[in-house]
C-alpha cells in the first residue's frame, strides 16, 4: 500500500494495448513509486516488455500513461527524453559508431540543435562508461563487440541521460555473473541518488533483490508488492503455475525451479 505522500515516478490507467490484432495487456492499473527499484517478472508470453514499451511511449494503448502525474503524451519529446531513459531488447543500429559517440547519445535531449557536446556532456558519458566498466571500449566500434560489451555500452548511454526514471527490457542479457553484479551496483547506485529504476527481468533470483516486483501473467497485473513480503512470494509460484519455490539463502531470496513428479495414464 502506498503512502500518501509518496510520490508517483509513472503510473498507468485502464491501460490496454494490442500488437497486431492480438491483444496483450487487458485494462492495466499501476503506480510506481519514485527513487525505487521496480522488477517486472512473469511468466514467457506474460506481456511484461509490451507493458514496458507502453510505458516508455513507444508503443500506442488505449487508457492513460501518467509520467511524474502529468499525461505521457503532454509531454514535449525533449523534455520527456530528459526525464525518461530507455534501453530495449536487441537494440540494433549505430554499428558504425564508436562506444564513446554511443553513449553521448543519451546526451542528445539536453543539447541544442547542432550544438557541440559541452563539458558537462563529455563529463556524464565518462562516468556512464566508468560506471558500466566500458570505458576501455570507448574507441571500438559497436558492431566490433561481443554482446555483453555491447549490452554495457548501450546501458552507459542511457545512464549518461542523467534521467530520473530508467526503463530497462532484460538489461541482464548477454551479461556474464560478474557484470551482472556490476549491473547490481549500478541500479543500486542510481536508486540511492534518488532515480527510479523499472526493469523486465526473466532471471527471478536477481528480481527478488528489487525494492518491488510487478508480477504479469496474461497480461494483467497479478501482484505489486515489496520483493521480501511473502505475500509476493507465493503470488510468484502461482505466477509461474507452482513450478518454481522461493527460499531463503544467506539473507536473501532465491528462486529454484520445483521439479513437479509427471502422472503418466495407465
Amino acid at each position: 500500500m502506498l503512502h500518501a505522500m509518496q510520490k508517483i515516478a509513472i503510473g498507468a490507467h485502464g491501460v490496454s494495448a494490442s500488437i497486431g490484432n492480438t491483444p496483450i495487456l487487458h485494462d492495466v492499473d499501476l503506480q510506481l513509486s519514485a527513487g525505487r527499484w521496480c522488477a517486472i517478472v512473469g511468466p514467457n508470453g506474460a506481456g511484461k516488455s509490451t507493458l514496458l514499451r507502453v510505458l516508455a511511449g513507444l508503443l500506442p494503448s488505449d487508457g492513460q500513461v501518467l509520467l511524474q502525474g502529468r499525461a505521457l503524451h503532454d509531454w514535449p519529446a525533449r523534455e520527456r527524453a530528459r526525464q525518461l531513459a530507455w534501453l530495449g531488447q536487441a537494440e540494433t543500429g549505430g554499428e558504425d559508431l564508436l562506444a564513446w559517440d554511443v553513449a553521448m547519445l543519451g546526451r542528445l535531449p539536453h543539447r541544442a540543435w547542432l550544438a557541440a557536446p559541452s563539458e558537462h556532456d563529455h563529463a556524464a558519458v565518462a562516468q556512464a562508461l566508468r560506471a558500466t566498466q566500458a570505458w576501455d571500449l570507448r574507441a571500438r566500434r559497436l558492431g566490433e563487440l561481443s554482446g555483453g560489451e555491447r549490452q554495457r555500452v548501450l546501458l552507459a548511454r542511457v545512464l549518461a541521460t542523467e534521467a530520473p526514471l530508467l526503463l530497462m527490457d532484460e538489461p541482464l542479457a548477454h551479461l556474464d555473473p560478474p557484470h551482472q553484479a556490476d549491473w547490481l551496483a549500478t541500479v543500486r547506485a542510481q536508486v540511492g541518488a534518488g532515480a527510479t529504476v523499472v526493469s523486465v527481468l526473466h532471471e527471478l533470483t536477481m528480481a527478488l533483490l528489487a525494492d518491488d516486483l510487478l508480477i504479469v501473467k496474461a497480461g494483467r497485473v497479478l501482484h505489486h508488492g515489496p520483493c521480501h513480503d511473502p505475500v509476493t512470494h507465493r503470488a510468484l509460484v502461482a505466477a509461474f503455475d507452482g513450478r518454481i519455490a522461493v527460499h531463503p539463502v544467506q539473507g536473501q531470496w532465491i528462486a529454484l525451479p520445483h521439479v513437479q513428479e509427471l502422472t503418466h495414464a495407465d
